[in-house]
């Protein structure tokens, strides 16, 4: 066989893929996550281009078919009838289509790689406002190099079997461990963006711990915590299982019985899928990293929770203003509960305004309006100072936003000796 490129063994490869769809043009469905580009070659490239356009029209794919569209476009100076001969015999058969057409493939994949390592290395002197927007040019070229068949579009008939698999297998919620909440939401849904917010002092870092804690029972959960290192986090956690006062655990005053407690509920607590990172002013693009690598290495994500938003590095280009920039930051965390299809859950600020209502509103929400828009659940937790009870604050749970579920309110007990919280009845 007479090589053509710079490369004889992927030729190779990809004129037996060629030659087995002129066998039989049906195989063009076992190979339809191959794209154009794959092909080193070409004359290649449009050969495979001009077959899938005969194919997806119901016109037979062969020698004469192929060569009549080259005619009918002046194009036969590209390719010669004896070269398409040449391919049509180059497979005794269609047996082995697939693996030649994966080797195409992965060949094309390490070409493409080592274009963006070139790019990548050309952009070394150019002027970037932030190194976000040079991380976020790495991320767009990367992105290049992935096969490109995932999101194809389908019609209802090819997406039939995927829909009843889905219907079949099961609602996809994740409890969270609050009895009366799970109750009407059926707990967290994955694809979500679930933005909790409230003033200072109401407890949204233990209402978090309390919600890892639970969604770790259904799965993996990775917290980013960014105001307290992770000792302080695994005091509330321990408080809150415990019941040992978190005062006794942060001030290391704890007795030899105490410290038994400790130890057990940490055994338990080690059984559970918690995985924290406590860097301060961390990325969403370094959120979003992590959470790939995790789930390659260790499978499904159940949720991922970031304290908070406001404390995050978000940085601003020349001419943007904070808000556009919160809106980058709350658009990608959307798109990356979606990609994980997992709950990605984002604590926030809530604005000075807020104290002089007895109910937030979703305008109270700092840096509002693209974590409104953005957002698939908004939930505000609030302290009406009239409510009071000995054994602890009433929280208000006030959910202002629920996309697919509807607004509602909850009354919850936050026992901040201990860093738990409980629901009460709302009457």
């Amino acid at each position: 066989m007479n090589s053509i490129g710079a490369n004889d063994y992927e030729i190779e490869a990809e004129q037996s893929v060629l030659g087995a769809v002129f066998l039989d043009s049906n195989v063009l469905d076992d190979i339809s996550f191959l794209e154009t580009r794959d092909f080193l070659s070409a004359r290649h490239q449009q050969i495979y281009k001009v077959m899938k356009w005969l194919s997806d029209r119901n016109k037979p794919v062969d020698i004469v078919t192929v060569a009549e569209l080259y005619i009918q476009h002046n194009r036969m100076d590209e390719v010669s009838i004896s070269y398409l001969s040449e391919i049509a015999n180059s497979v005794p058969s269609t047996t082995r289509v697939v693996s030649y057409a994966q080797i195409v493939r992965s060949k094309a994949i390490r070409r493409r790689g080592a274009d963006v390592g070139h790019k990548i290395a050309d952009m070394l002197h150019e002027d970037f406002e932030s190194d976000e927007e040079y991380f976020s040019e790495i991320e767009k070229l990367i992105s290049e190099v992935r096969p490109q068949d995932d999101g194809k579009m389908q019609s209802l008939t090819e997406s039939r079997q995927s829909y009843f698999d889905h219907l079949l297998k099961g609602a996809e919620f994740v409890p969270t461990g609050f009895k009366k909440y799970d109750e009407w939401a059926h707990g967290l849904w994955r694809g979500w963006l679930f933005v909790s917010a409230g003033r200072p002092s109401v407890g949204k870092t233990a209402m978090l711990l309390q919600r890892v804690m639970g969604v770790a029972e259904s799965g993996p959960v990775l917290v980013f915590s960014q105001e307290m290192d992770k000792n302080q986090l695994f005091d509330r956690m321990i408080s809150s299982r415990t019941g040992i006062a978190y005062g006794r655990i942060k001030n290391k005053e704890l007795n030899a019985e105490e410290l038994g407690m400790v130890e057990l509920a940490f055994k338990d607590l080690e059984k559970l899928p918690i995985y924290v990172q406590d860097s301060s002013g961390v990325t969403i693009e370094e959120v979003r990293a992590t959470a790939r690598r995790f789930k390659r290495r260790h499978g499904q994500l159940a949720m991922i929770a970031v304290d908070y938003l406001q404390i995050m590095n978000i940085p601003e280009t020349r001419n943007g203003t904070r808000a556009q920039a919160i809106g980058k930051v709350t658009s990608t965390a959307k798109n990356i509960a979606r990609d994980m299809n997992c709950c990605f859950m984002m604590l926030s600020q809530m604005t000075r305004d807020s104290d002089n209502f007895k109910k937030p509103q979703l305008s109270h929400l700092k840096e509002s309006s693209s974590i409104e828009q953005d957002a698939d659940v908004v939930e505000f937790l609030w302290h009406d100072p009239a409510d009071y009870v000995q054994k602890g604050k009433v929280i208000q749970q006030f959910i202002a936003k629920g996309r697919d579920i509807g607004m509602n309110e909850f009354k919850l007990l936050f026992m901040g000796w201990k860093q738990k919280f409980i629901e009460l009845e709302k009457q």
